[in-house]
């Protein structure tokens, strides 16, 4: 496989079953926030193994402590590594490292980044793909998702993942309607979810407490996703189903997006009326 700037790091203690769970996302830090649930499955599975895509090199991120003058390029050598320590506790597959500035994957017109998310999928043969959220409100992560979406449409029906995921990031996901939300029990190994997350020090140092929002926004989600029950999940993370946009692949990313949006607001009127 040649990818257009990218490489392609490999665990030392990676698990080398199928890969069955792969996610694509931007930045380094943002696989280990919105697909633990692959992560989960990947690490216990005797059969299966879990991948990641990182797009983006890692520049321009917040630097504040011990990472204060470091420069882009230092910085980005940083989330490297960092982003190989966390596949290396996780077990991970292989970790695709894309290399690509946030500018290029904001880029509508820019055909090398899925490319190379076509080259992956066709090598990998995921079962499961876990991406950013249509309704994310990060640009580069929603530059991502829609090259991503292009990149699955590209490929034959037999080729395309059975379960296509968007996840939760730059913007929660609780607010959906129950029926259209999809909540995974990610109960198992809080201790290895923190370890994974704790690792990108370079951003937690940049004054974002990223271990701990994310674990407590697993419990709240837990603790919310149901009014009239008691829990049945101690941590949950949450998901939109990306599927109808290959099942109809005329339809508009966005009217999907904004089809979660009118569900809401029928759901608030009827209540209200």
């Amino acid at each position: 496989m040649k990818l257009h700037k990218g490489n392609i790091y490999y665990p030392k203690n990676r698990k080398e079953q199928p890969v069955k769970w792969l996610c694509i996302c931007a930045h380094q830090d943002d696989c280990e926030i919105m697909a633990v649930d692959g992560i989960l499955k990947g690490y216990y599975s005797k059969k299966y193994s879990f991948a990641l895509v990182e797009t983006t090199d890692g520049g321009g991120s917040a630097r504040t402590g011990k990472f204060k003058d470091y420069t882009d390029e230092e910085m980005k050598a940083v989330r490297i590594l960092e982003q190989q320590k966390a596949s290396e506790i996780g077990k991970y597959h292989s970790l695709y490292l894309l290399n690509y500035s946030s500018k290029e994957v904001k880029d509508r017109s820019n055909k090398d980044i899925v490319n190379d998310y076509v080259q992956i999928i066709k090598e990998l043969k995921p079962q499961v793909i876990y991406t950013h959220s249509i309704l994310d409100k990060h640009p580069t992560h929603i530059g991502v998702v829609l090259k991503v979406i292009e990149a699955v449409r590209s490929l034959p029906k037999e080729e395309q993942p059975k379960l296509f995921y968007g996840c939760e990031v730059w913007r929660g996901l609780d607010w959906i309607n129950d029926e259209k939300k999809i909540g995974f029990d990610v109960s198992r190994n809080e201790r290895l979810q923190k370890r994974i997350l704790d690792v990108f020090e370079s951003q937690i140092a940049g004054g974002k407490a990223y271990t701990k929002a994310s674990i407590g926004r697993r419990y709240q989600n837990a603790t919310y996703y149901r009014s009239h029950s008691v829990d049945s999940y101690k941590m949950v993370s949450y998901a939109i189903d990306l599927k109808p946009l290959l099942k109809n692949p005329n339809l508009s990313v966005k009217e999907y997006a904004l089809s979660f949006v009118e569900d809401l607001r029928k759901e608030v009127e009827s209540v209200l009326d």
